[in-house]
């Protein structure tokens, strides 16, 4: 049975989530003032918007109020020092319009970009999941999705929810095969967070898997949808790899983007040439040696066999070819520590497997679960640590 008026049952779950997440985040807040806890965000008088401005909302802040530099900073032996360049330009681009529009000062307006971009994402999640699943397990993943472990990022001064909603958008346009217009979605989404890439393999294996089908049979492909598949992979693709020649342009600085990435690596693994696919192993190796090497490989496999369960493969190779595209691009660019969490909400989309909702007690326990993990998650990743 469809539900009616599925707008606003994901409106009602989303505002619901907002009362969760904003408690949660209030009772740390009012916690931290009243005993005089430093923390990211402490302000000479802090608000609750610019708590939820910590961590790398200061870097947007300066994107939006001053833009890129021009020449990057270097410690005493000339190493490129953290820097803006690592945030794209279209959340702060954002906030700045409505900074504009409103005369909001960066926080408020940062807050409500976010919050109104998560009602965004959790509506086109629910409807990308309904083309796949029964429209009551699509809006139990929505659930699942906004009270999650990271739920509270979705109205934080962060680009995530705003890249969250691109992305869900393309991925909608690539489940109803409307392969042009995935391309204003994909590009937009490339200037907003790392990680179209794997929306543009997803696309390749898409093709591949309907050219086998045509051959056996099972459905014609057209053409134009041909075309217009190739046609969306390349321009992802393309998207998603000239950042880096925007920095190297402006500052004039060969590997400018990849020199500010690895500035992050330092405080974890020492100064690093990059190599894709070793950044993981370098971080176990680094602290667990072989050990390290061996839980590599494990979770590799755990994630393999997570995507040939049944319930997951219900999905449709859409859903499934993305999440395994993207958690190759994890392995192959990203070095792995606590922005993991935080890096893995994109394959919210697994949340519409029946494993999370197939019985009541089931699906009570993923919620009681989901929640219980957001409040870990405010404390660790947002009070004490970053996401």
């Amino acid at each position: 049975m469809r539900i009616p008026r599925p707008w606003l049952a994901v409106l009602a779950v989303y505002a619901a989530s907002r009362v969760v997440s904003t408690l949660l985040l209030g009772a740390v807040f009012l916690l931290a003032t009243a005993k005089g806890w430093t923390f990211a965000s402490y302000r000479a008088h802090p608000t609750f918007f610019t708590f939820s401005g910590s961590w790398d909302a200061s870097a947007y802040k300066t994107i939006a109020e001053h833009g890129y530099p021009t020449s990057l900073p270097l410690d005493a032996s000339g190493n490129v020092l953290p820097n803006p360049w690592a945030f794209l330009p279209v959340f702060p681009g954002i906030v700045r319009a409505v900074t504009g529009v409103t005369g909001l000062g960066f926080y408020p307006a940062g807050v409500a970009v976010a919050t109104v971009s998560g009602f965004g994402a959790a509506l086109m999640l629910y409807r990308l999941l309904i083309l796949r699943v029964p429209s009551r397990r699509a809006l139990f993943a929505v659930v699942l999705f906004t009270v999650g472990p990271m739920g509270f990022l979705l109205q934080t001064a962060y680009a995530e929810s705003a890249f969250l909603f691109f992305l869900f958008a393309a991925l909608w346009c690539l489940l109803s095969r409307r392969y042009l217009l995935l391309i204003p979605f994909a590009v937009v989404a490339a200037f907003t967070r790392p990680g179209v890439l794997a929306l543009a393999l997803t696309l390749g294996v898409h093709l591949v898997v309907r050219i086998v089908a045509a051959r056996r049979g099972r459905e014609a492909l057209p053409a134009g949808q041909a075309i217009g598949i190739v046609a969306a992979g390349a321009v992802t693709a393309a998207a998603g790899l000239v950042w880096p020649l925007i920095a190297t342009a402006v500052t004039h600085r060969p590997d400018a983007y990849l020199d500010t990435e690895l500035s992050w690596w330092t405080g974890f693994v020492g100064r690093r040439h990059f190599a894709p696919l070793t950044p993981w192993f370098v971080m176990a190796s680094t602290y667990l040696s072989w050990g390290g090497v061996v839980l590599v490989l494990a979770v590799v496999a755990a994630g393999a066999v997570w995507l040939t369960r049944p319930s997951s493969r219900a999905l449709g190779h859409e859903i499934v070819g993305f999440t395994g595209s993207y958690w190759l691009y994890l392995v192959a660019v990203f070095l792995p520590q606590q922005s993991l969490v935080r890096l893995m909400m994109p394959v919210a989309p697994l949340l519409g497997s029946s494993v999370f909702s197939e019985t009541r007690a089931r699906r009570i326990a993923s919620v009681s679960t989901a929640v219980g993990l957001q409040a870990v998650a405010v404390v660790l990743l947002w009070f004490v640590g970053y996401p």
